[in-house]
């Protein structure tokens, strides 16, 4: 069952139209959640990227949009599913409707739908024993400007650049912008650890603004005996650390065990993971 504008309907019902601007032209912005016992992990977070993405995009936010609405409407979506006291994973979708060509004929109509699925992790965890193989994506490379770091519904990069990961046997590939610095992976932000320092992109390097990321950096910048930096990362540094991890707000920290000749360890994701889940804890 998914949520269409409030409406609980069946998968197999017709929602949207081959006019749908998010079909259309990408017209449309996304946030991907992780719920889990009917709490929706770092709500407010998502919350408020999505209304600033949705300001660039000049997206007219509706008057009832607001953050308790929208919970109960994915809440909602989540009980239809009989997953409330389950693990879920959740995909809210905002679009412009239907209309127009580049310019949208009607500025007002805005559509949201919502799409759950089963989670098997409750919690964040780290399997030492798993590879995790990456790669350079240099293909195509990432202009750094805001637009890049929206989630919406342009990413002809992390698509393709999936499809190339596994034509060669990779779990994942980091992405490059104009200025051939290391911006994120395909799935997530790029945390890189040298001895105490931490770097990770910053935001004008063209990087998602991810949730989980600004909880690592929150988990980081409150360790006295850790120096965090949030500064432009040269494929020549990868090689040179100690360890390399992912982050989203689905797997949580995913550590890289593998890039081309340099094999990493995991310990300090592995102790991360558990400082994430005890602020996870406080929030539940």
């Amino acid at each position: 069952m998914v949520n269409f504008n409030g409406n609980i309907v069946s998968e197999d019902a017709s929602l949207l139209s081959v006019s749908n601007r998010g079909y259309k032209y990408g017209d449309a912005l996304f946030e991907t959640l992780k719920v889990v016992n009917g709490t929706i992990f770092f709500w407010e977070d998502h919350y408020f990227r999505l209304m600033a993405s949705m300001r660039i995009m000049r997206i007219d936010i509706p008057m009832n949009f607001t953050m308790e609405f929208l919970e109960v409407e994915i809440l909602k979506t989540i009980e239809a599913n009989n997953l409330l006291n389950s693990a879920a994973r959740v995909r809210l979708n905002v679009d412009r409707g239907e209309g127009g060509k580049y310019l949208p004929k009607d500025q007002e109509t805005i559509n949201y739908n919502i799409v759950v699925e089963p989670h098997n992790e409750p919690f964040y965890k780290v399997n030492p024993d798993k590879p995790y193989s990456v790669d350079l994506y240099k293909d195509y490379f990432l202009a750094p400007n805001l637009l890049t770091g929206l989630k919406s519904n342009n990413k002809a990069i992390n698509v393709i650049g999936s499809i190339y990961a596994k034509e060669n046997d990779y779990d994942n590939c980091l992405v490059l912008n104009t200025n051939k610095n290391v911006v994120e992976a395909l799935n997530g932000n790029l945390f890189l650890v040298k001895g105490d320092k931490i770097k990770t992109p910053p935001l004008e390097d063209g990087c998602l603004k991810g949730v989980m990321r600004k909880q690592i950096v929150e988990i980081l910048s409150n360790d006295v005996n850790l120096f965090i930096e949030e500064v432009s990362i040269s494929p020549f540094e990868l090689q040179k650390a100690d360890e390399l991890f992912i982050t989203n707000v689905i797997k949580g920290i995913v550590p890289v065990r593998k890039y081309r000749k340099k094999i990493y360890d995991c310990e300090f994701a592995q102790a991360l993971v558990g400082k994430l889940n005890a602020k996870l804890r406080l929030l539940a």
